[in-house]
């Protein structure tokens, strides 16, 4: 995909906020979200408790960042980052200021320079023994479908092979906060989070199985308080 020009440059995250990020997430945005999502988890035991980790969750909103930053302890929050898009969550010095400093996204490129390593900031943050969250269909669903994953995370698994993908299949967040909404609705949302999966050696097969379990995981969550009909 080629540049247009007019994205600005994911430079170097300015770190979050330490204790102040970890109370803000802790005593707003969780309790936010468990208010506009009601909050069932099940497999929270496969969370990872320290890095380096990778999460991977399908996505259908803008809330689902929110959703798995709410499933972590408050001891291993500050290790937690989000990786996002940064020609939306740079596009302004406010969101920028909030997205790095107090959500402490990891922001990546979604076009591609000649030469350039768009994954650099994520690699460089499991590096750092973090936590990232990624959502591998690049961007989020209309529908509620999972789109074709991407193979930016299969790339992050075969640098580091040692580090676990842990796969959650966030269920609803699409009803709560649709693409394209601004307005959030209160509606009951699960995670499902699954055991780890770990590269295989292969991009093909690790890509495969990741999309298994991510499949398998939305086969078993629970049915929801709304019908997908109405």
């Amino acid at each position: 995909m080629r540049s247009t020009g007019t994205e600005p440059a994911p430079a170097e995250p300015a770190r979050p906020f330490g204790w102040g990020r970890t109370l803000f997430l802790t005593l707003v945005a969780r309790p936010l979200v468990r208010f506009m999502t009601g909050m069932d988890v099940v497999g929270r035991e496969h969370l990872p408790r320290r890095g380096p980790a990778i999460v991977a969750a399908n996505h259908n909103s803008h809330m689902d960042a929110f959703i798995l930053l709410a499933l972590f302890r408050v001891g291993t929050l500050h290790q937690v980052r989000p990786v996002a898009a940064a020609d939306y969550f740079l596009a302004n010095p406010v969101v920028s200021w909030m997205s790095r400093r107090i959500v402490g996204i990891t922001p990546i490129s979604r076009t591609v320079k000649r030469g350039e390593d768009v994954l650099a900031p994520a690699r460089e943050a499991l590096a750092r023994g973090e936590i990232i969250l990624v959502f591998p269909e690049g961007t989020r669903s209309r529908d509620g479908r999972m789109a074709p994953l991407k193979a930016g995370v299969a790339r992050l698994a075969e640098a580091f092979p040692e580090v676990p993908v842990v796969p959650v299949w966030i269920q609803g967040a699409g009803r709560v906060l649709p693409k394209g909404a601004i307005t959030p609705v209160p509606m009951n949302c699960t995670a499902m989070v699954g055991a780890p999966v770990h590269w295989t050696g292969d991009k093909h097969g690790f890509m495969a199985g990741l999309k298994d379990r991510l499949d398998a995981l939305a086969e078993a969550a629970p049915p929801q308080k709304w019908s997908e009909d109405e």
